[in-house]
């Protein structure tokens, strides 16, 4: 078996990189990524911009996407626009796509990336934490795929990836606000899938699994070691998620679309949703 391919814990680039695709796969393409100036975002505009794209880089922290950037565009030699940007706010989403269009011409891909989550008990998650996750995952998706049809997509076609989770599969402990939004961008995904299609726009999502050097794997890894109880026995990487989006993305799957592709080493299918974690958060309500 083939190892994985290297990958740093750290939101930098690569120290060294070896094409698995074509090297000029996305030549010329322009890419708007939310959620981009860190982990799977930032691993995601990487390999995008050593495959030729030009990134567009959209983050409420315009410090974090312009430090980004410039990390990018010196690692890569491509340009990488950085934005500062709220998805829950759809004027300002018109504002950041009206920049990234005059800075470039045109944006050829949408990847949804922006997410917001914690640990916490349905029992002891407010009200406005349910909301602010809702707001950010799923109506944040909406916002940004909906202005970017209106202002490009409608008339020149693209392609859409929505980065989701598998957090749904099977009702996740502690995860009802992040799965409950991520299922419907899945739906999302689907639905926007069959009505766009014929305006050759490809809409799909990816579920990653737990990935190491992530925020996310920091935060929600800490009730299990599920590297080792995944089947293939270890942690992902950001750089094998970014490969799965490239694929996606690229004309290799010109014709997949409204799927879902899971990449998680199989984890979904053997990772615990062992009560007995609850112990240990049950009295931190989320006070969003």
């Amino acid at each position: 078996m083939t190892p994985p391919s290297p990958d740093v814990e750290s939101d930098d680039c690569l120290p060294e990189y070896r094409h698995l695709f074509c090297p000029d796969l996305l030549r010329d393409k322009v890419a708007f990524i939310t959620g981009g100036g860190s982990g799977i975002g930032f691993r995601i505009a990487e390999i995008f911009m050593r495959h030729g794209c030009h990134t567009v880089l959209a983050s409420r922290s315009f410090p974090r996407v312009s430090t980004a950037a410039e990390k990018l565009a010196a690692a890569t030699g491509q340009q990488c626009l950085p934005l500062s940007m709220d998805v829950r706010s759809p004027p300002a989403v018109m504002v950041a796509v009206d920049q990234a269009l005059k800075k470039f011409g045109k944006i050829d891909i949408l990847i949804n990336c922006a997410a917001g989550n914690f640990l916490c008990p349905a029992g002891a998650l407010s009200f406005n934490a349910f909301k602010t996750v809702v707001d950010i995952d799923t109506i944040g998706t909406f916002n940004v795929s909906r202005v970017l049809y209106e202002k490009f997509f409608r008339d020149h076609g693209g392609v859409i990836v929505n980065i989701t989770a598998t957090l749904c599969f099977r009702g996740q402990l502690l995860q009802v606000h992040a799965g409950t939004a991520k299922a419907a961008v899945d739906a999302m995904t689907r639905h926007l899938a069959v009505e766009w299609g014929p305006r050759n726009i490809r809409v799909n999502s990816l579920a990653p699994g737990p990935i190491s050097g992530t925020e996310g794997l920091r935060r929600l890894g800490r009730l299990h070691a599920p590297g080792l109880l995944s089947p293939l026995k270890r942690l992902g990487s950001k750089t094998e998620i970014a490969h799965s989006v490239l694929y996606l993305a690229s004309p290799l799957a010109s014709y997949v679309t409204g799927t879902v592709l899971v990449v998680d080493g199989g984890s979904w299918m053997t990772f615990p949703n062992d009560i007995r974690g609850l112990v240990e958060v049950e009295s931190h309500a989320a006070k969003l």
